[in-house]
């Protein structure tokens, strides 16, 4: 029993580790052309942080800019109860462009994020896998360069997360509002 119990979480952790391993990188990934001013149009994930969060999301403004080093710089403002959050986050590059980790120092988790798509004026597609010592969770975000994107772009982030496993009540166009939204480089 324990056995088999072993061998079906091994295999479900496999199955997890090959499906991050299908996710594709953007061809050509230019940083430079990264850079910038989004918004947080969509996200999507199956961890439980999001299920008990998702109700109060909003969209949010994010900054990437690129350090000396070749690493990013990620710093998104978004809105809390009656104030804004700001949270920074610093993306090491891999030898892979487009592809980079992150380790959360107030989890502990460990992230592999990937630019999946972008045309770097409009929208970016970007796929997380973020594992912990309680296992494992996917997350996609959709960022735009305007608070617009249109229903193509939307459909393509809705056909994606579902791709990652992702079910509908676990993806969302993040409502629009006009807080924290403090026009930055």
């Amino acid at each position: 029993m324990q056995a088999t119990l072993l061998s079906i979480l091994g295999l479900a952790l496999l199955g997890a580790l090959h499906a991050q391993e299908d996710v594709p990188v953007q061809a050509d990934f230019q940083e430079d052309q990264f850079t910038g001013k989004w918004y947080s149009i969509g996200l999507a994930s199956n961890s439980n942080w999001f299920k008990d969060k998702k109700h109060l999301m909003k969209m949010c403004t994010t900054i990437i800019s690129a350090t000396a080093d070749g690493n990013l710089e990620v710093t998104s403002t978004y809105p809390k109860a009656d104030r804004c959050e700001t949270r920074n986050s610093l993306y090491i590059k891999t030898e892979q462009p487009g592809r980079f980790s992150y380790t959360s120092p107030r989890w502990g988790s460990k992230h592999d994020i990937r630019v999946v798509e972008t045309n770097y004026n409009e929208y970016a597609l970007v796929a997380t896998q973020i594992s912990k010592n309680t296992g494992t969770s996917t997350m996609v975000l959709l960022y735009s360069r305007t608070k617009e994107l249109s229903p193509e772009r939307l459909e393509r982030f809705t056909q994606f997360s579902r791709e990652q496993g992702l079910a509908d009540e676990n993806i969302l166009i993040l409502p629009k509002t006009d807080k924290c939204m403090a026009d930055a480089a």
